[in-house]
């Protein structure tokens, strides 16, 4: 049943009303129906702490353009909606909180603390769900899911406990990256790196015996409390009489040996390298092949531990200051060379990370790193655009174990028991109440929680049930498309990668589309510090989603960033007003509501023109779009909906519909409305709002444009003759 629409379109009027429609038409739900091919993506969940950015409305939009296209397809798809705990995160804001009221996490202890993380959860964690409905998105809101539900923590656990026992998962001490601000460890994919203006300090390392000294260079002096060696080169020509020799520790005056090793460049530097095992990954290394002492000389805030009393409590600058001034007095310091080298800073706080020696759980990830990279080598899972292989092959070549623990109270705890008695460690899916090894129930749990990637990587099958056999995980697991960002490759894709092939014997998704970051207008990276972000909502509040979409949309092309100009918002809500005018003039020549049929029998030169040009618009725009090439598709049907279909067509018509002659009259008609609701139809993935308003006011069948069939090529209607005929005309016009 056909209705009138306003004089003007305002999307105020319309979006939320629509959305109402759908929700309660129940056209987001995936109904599992045999026969049909099913398109599942899974939502990269955002932190419960968020906000909704330019970020989040790109990856969101163009996750729905390919589930309303499928849906459209005939495909049973889902899209499934959650959002992450993300531990960290999440667990810095509420101590924030906390320290304004002058409270700390020991005053509550931890059930206090998880109290209020959950009450924030209720409170905050909905808040991003509500703004991804405003941008319009159709995902299965009845199968939302949270990292930290119960059905996630069911799979985590079980996850672990396979792991571990396969001898996967295992606990040690090892070097890791420990972030002094957020207090807990965070792993190398955490750790982001910038250029840092530094120093060189050259230093003296004298003989025991006398025989006078090595030169050597350090960037971080305050770390010479812990060195238990020096390295030099085994094939040195220089210092092959050292080797084995004993040294003095300078301040320290500890006695420590001159060890050969291959690690050691023969050209940087001065050949001699200090070896500090508990404050430097590589150095750790070279302790464990030579069995040097693991001296810890940091507390879990990067100050001086009591064991040195000059410097105890002084942070790790401030003592930095204090230990050169104490060489230099000592005559150790030969001189200062200004550096820059790239630091390692937590992606959380931007601290400076401290490697460390720490007791934490580790995952081993060669076994599983070797099949998720065979999974891409052989064509299972496929990236778009495919040089993005690089980056994934980059990190699961180069992988050191996961370190999965974290001295967090909020996230998912570890599993894992420790026995008072006997020493032993009970590993179990379900809560322990007595040690597996000899019976005690003198056990106590593991205050550590695991990394928020941990739970996040079975994303794709613990949100369908798994590790129970559900209907929904055999009905849509393997998902089909992953949409993300290239920031996230080392995070999460590869994460979920090797987890799924391992936990289900199959690739989580077969293909990875990788889109870029959305810049300001200069090119820049939008952030705090630089006041450039703009706030999505507020572009909708002003300008309507399907202006936002569609400008997102525009210019897009797979793994590219793109910037955000405000010029082209309002050009798509512009054209969002050719559109609206264009259904109002076709309402305002229709003499009832009935459909009328398209009768190719009675044709006129410039309706065989359209009809040609749309058909040939439904191949490409599907072609485009089964590609991945959104930004060439919603191009060409602003070319097509602008240019040839309001600019030409309609104004063409026009002498037809205001003459006599009926049957020209209705021709021009039934030809204005099949293409017209037609075309809706190929650019509602992109604006769904508007397409669905005017499609419900112009003659049709069926109760959502979003639920009516994608229209196909069809050779019927190829008149490459005629459209050439007509373009001649065009041309001399």
């Amino acid at each position: 049943m056909a209705k009138e629409l306003a004089k003007q379109y305002n999307p105020k009027d319309v979006e939320d009303r629509v959305y109402k429609t759908w929700l309660d038409g129940k056209y987001f739900h995936a109904k599992r129906e045999e026969g049909k091919d099913t398109y599942t993506i899974v939502i990269p969940p955002p932190n419960i702490t968020g906000q909704l950015h330019m970020g989040h409305a790109l990856d969101n939009t163009l996750q729905d353009i390919l589930i309303r296209f499928k849906r459209m397809q005939g495909f049973d798809t889902l899209w499934l909606p959650g959002t992450d705990h993300a531990s960290i995160a999440t667990e810095a804001k509420i101590v924030e909180k906390m320290r304004e009221e002058g409270i700390t996490k020991e005053d509550i202890g931890r059930e206090g603390f998880l109290e209020r993380a959950w009450d924030w959860k209720k409170q905050y964690g909905g808040r991003i769900i509500e703004q991804l409905k405003k941008m319009g998105s159709s995902c299965d809101w009845d199968r939302e899911r949270f990292t930290l539900d119960e059905g996630c923590n069911k799979a985590v656990n079980e996850v672990f406990v396979r792991l571990y026992e396969k001898g996967l998962i295992y606990r040690g001490e090892r070097i890791i990256n420990w972030c002094p601000h957020c207090k807990t460890s965070i792993s190398d994919a955490e750790v982001e790196y910038e250029e840092q203006a530094g120093h060189f300090w050259h230093l003296r390392y004298p003989f025991k015996d006398g025989s006078g000294y090595v030169e050597l260079a350090t960037t971080r002096p305050e770390t010479l409390l812990g060195d238990t060696a020096v390295a030099v080169n085994p094939n040195d020509e220089r210092y092959k009489d050292i080797i084995g020799k004993t040294l003095i520790l300078p301040l320290v005056h500890r006695e420590i040996p001159v060890v050969a090793d291959d690690y050691v460049e023969i050209e940087f530097g001065t050949g001699v390298v200090k070896i500090t095992p508990a404050h430097d990954p590589n150095d750790f290394e070279v302790g464990l092949r030579h069995n040097l002492p693991v001296i810890n000389v940091m507390t879990d805030d990067a100050k001086i531990t009591e064991d040195y009393p000059k410097y105890a409590g002084m942070d790790r600058y401030e003592a930095r200051k204090a230990i050169v001034a104490d060489l230099e007095a000592e005559g150790a310091l030969v001189r200062v060379e200004d550096y820059t080298h790239n630091v390692g800073t937590c992606y959380r706080c931007s601290s400076t990370v401290e490697p460390r020696v720490s007791k934490q759980w580790f995952v081993k990830m060669k076994p599983l790193a070797t099949p998720a990279i065979d999974a891409v080598k052989n064509g299972e899972t496929k990236f778009v655009p495919q040089r993005f292989e690089k980056v994934y092959f980059h990190w699961l070549e180069n992988i050191r174990d996961w370190c999965i623990s974290r001295q967090l109270w909020w996230g998912h705890r570890i599993p894992a028991w420790y026995c008072a008695d006997c020493g032993e460690i009970t590993v179990s899916k379900t809560e322990a109440h007595e040690c597996k090894h000899c019976g005690s129930k003198n056990i106590t749990q593991d205050p550590d929680t695991l990394d928020t990637w941990f739970s996040s990587a079975l994303w794709p099958f613990s949100t369908l049930g798994w590790p129970e056999e559900t209907e929904d995980f055999k009905h849509y697991y393997p998902t089909n498309t992953l949409v993300t960002g290239y920031d996230i490759i080392p995070f999460w894709v590869m994460r979920m990668m090797f987890s799924g092939i391992e936990q289900t014997g199959e690739v989580p998704f077969n293909t990875v589309l990788i889109h870029g970051l959305v810049r300001d207008s200069q090119g820049r990276k939008m952030s705090k510090s630089l006041g450039n972000g703009v706030d999505p909502l507020e572009v909708i509040d002003t300008f309507g989603a399907d202006a936002l979409r569609f400008s997102l949309a525009t210019g897009n092309s797979p793994g590219n960033d793109m910037r955000y100009i405000p010029e082209r918002v309002e050009a798509s809500r512009n054209f969002a007003n050719k559109i609206w005018n264009a259904a109002r003039f076709i309402l305002m020549n229709l003499e009832n509501d009935d459909e009328i049929a398209l009768n190719l029998a009675d044709l006129a030169l410039e309706d065989k023109w359209i009809l040609s040009k749309y058909n040939t618009l439904v191949a490409d725009v599907t072609d485009n779009l089964e590609k991945f090439e959104l930004g060439l598709a919603v191009q060409k049907l602003y070319d097509f909906i602008w240019d040839i279909f309001c600019d030409w067509y309609i104004e063409i018509c026009k002498s037809r519909l205001n003459g006599e002659d009926k049957k020209a009259k209705d021709t021009a008609r039934s030809v204005l409305i099949y293409v017209f609701t037609n075309t809706l139809k190929l650019l509602h993935p992109f604006m769904p709002f508007i397409t669905e308003e005017v499609w419900q006011a112009l003659p049709h069948s069926g109760d959502s444009i979003m639920v009516s069939d994608w229209p196909v090529f069809t050779s019927e209607l190829e008149f490459a003759k005629d459209e050439a005929d007509f373009e001649k005309i065009m041309a001399v016009i």
